[in-house]
């Protein structure tokens, strides 16, 4: 075991595109400018076994052929390398501006190893700030930190603009890195923009860039992390199924048992509505409106929202809560044409109160993270590091570090007063 870790890094570095790449302005959809999508997205992965000859010149190769990675990318993928801009300064609507200024990149080196600090597991035994490039992503669209460590094993911290990617297009820009790293000579997707393709009604609100819609409370949430087995999924899988005769999914039993987990531990009066939202990808919704849905990097998502009493969750068996998770689910369809066609105002299709009843969940176990490669293998485990959301409980669904299967919880969704008593209810499917 080393003393207490550090991390020297390298002066940050502008990646620019390898080659020539077009100037101008870029629209962003109506989907992008979304109060929903205001926010930085923080992840870190981890690749134990990058190098397992801790010499650095193997090491220091890698991370050389993962920045030129990064340029060959930004040459098809060049709106990435540019800025985020208002098309009147203060006006609120925001545009990309097509700079060619190039992505952050920085170099870094731990005084351990990986096994050191627990593989990264939570608690964290090495300050957030030390495995990312810097606190803000301002108008940047994407910052990149490699760690080394002397194991030879590497931690990749990521940070991107919502506004630009969702998650599976966050994936994809970094799987086309990770292909030009390992020398391919193009994408094997190639990237569509076409932001202006998806139709804008009704008109967004004009709000600043780096954060939510006002008035709303900062809450002290806990960082905790928990496992839900394979084993108590077959089980909730099998019990569904026995009554009522259908299968259900994985995130269907996993968000299930966190709903009701959290009801249970979080206090609220038996009236009081508590509420599960989650972002429902609408890429196939969107065939016919993108010239090509294949490749699209922008945000394809839609708010699905399920609410009930908090005695209700806390009464219900698993199998209805699973039924209360479909239905909104089998719900999104209709609603998001609806908002296609311009039914009803913003608020009622993109948002949900921002108070202690909500919880809202993102699957990352399916967006692509863990299938980047960016020429040493991909990841053993990728984590969110979005400890900066404050105003709205959330959940994160990940990958377990292998060899674990089942489905990680990373969790920002109670404060101090009912983090035992959550911890405790999720034990229970461990």
């Amino acid at each position: 075991m080393c003393a207490t870790p550090t991390v020297e890094k390298s002066a940050p570095e502008l990646v620019q595109p390898a080659g020539p790449t077009p100037g101008g302005t870029l629209p962003l959809s109506s989907i992008d400018k979304t109060a929903a999508v205001r926010v930085p997205v923080v992840l870190v992965q981890v690749f134990p076994r990058a190098a397992s000859d801790v010499g650095g010149g193997q090491q220091d190769a890698a991370v050389a052929a993962m920045r030129d990675g990064f340029a060959r990318a930004l040459v098809p993928y060049y709106p990435v390398a540019g800025r985020i801009a208002d098309v009147s300064p203060g006006d609120g609507e925001p545009v990309v501006d097509c700079t060619g200024q190039g992505v952050w990149f920085v170099e870094a080196a731990a005084s351990c190893t990986l096994a050191d600090v627990n593989y990264l597991e939570r608690p964290l035994l090495i300050p957030k700030k030390d495995l990312l490039p810097k606190e803000e992503l301002e108008d940047l669209i994407i910052m990149a930190q490699v760690t080394k460590f002397t194991c030879g094993g590497l931690a990749v911290g990521i940070c991107f603009s919502h506004m630009v990617f969702d998650g599976q297009g966050a994936a994809q820009f970094l799987k086309a890195a990770g292909e030009m790293a390992r020398g391919l000579p193009a994408p094997s997707v190639a990237p569509v923009w076409d932001r202006d393709a998806i139709p804008g009604p009704p008109r967004p609100p004009k709000l600043p860039r780096g954060g939510p819609p006002p008035p709303c409370t900062a809450f002290s949430f806990v960082t905790q992390a928990a496992d839900i087995s394979p084993e108590s999924l077959a089980r909730i899988k099998d019990a569904f199924r026995a009554a009522t005769g259908q299968a259900c999914s994985t995130f269907d039993a996993a968000t299930a048992v966190l709903f009701k987990c959290r009801a249970l531990a979080a206090g609220l009066p038996d009236g009081a509505e508590v509420r599960l939202a989650f972002a429902a990808c609408t890429r196939r919704l969107l065939r016919g409106v993108l010239p090509s849905v294949d490749g699209y990097y922008g945000n394809c998502v839609y708010l699905a929202v399920a609410a009930r009493t908090s005695r209700a969750i806390r009464e219900a068996p698993l199998e209805e809560v699973i039924r209360l998770t479909r239905a909104a689910k089998e719900a999104v369809a209709a609603r998001f044409a609806d908002w296609m066609r311009g039914g009803g105002a913003m608020e009622d299709h993109y948002s949900v109160a921002l108070d202690y009843g909500t919880v809202t969940v993102s699957d990352w176990s399916r967006v692509g993270f863990s299938e980047v490669d960016y020429g040493f293998g991909e990841p053993g485990y990728v984590f969110s590091l979005n400890d900066h959301v404050r105003v709205v409980p959330s959940a994160i669904y990940l990958r377990p570090p292998a060899p674990k299967r089942g489905v990680r919880l990373m969790l920002r969704c109670v404060e101090e007063p009912h983090a035992a008593a959550f911890a405790d209810e999720l034990a229970k499917f461990a």
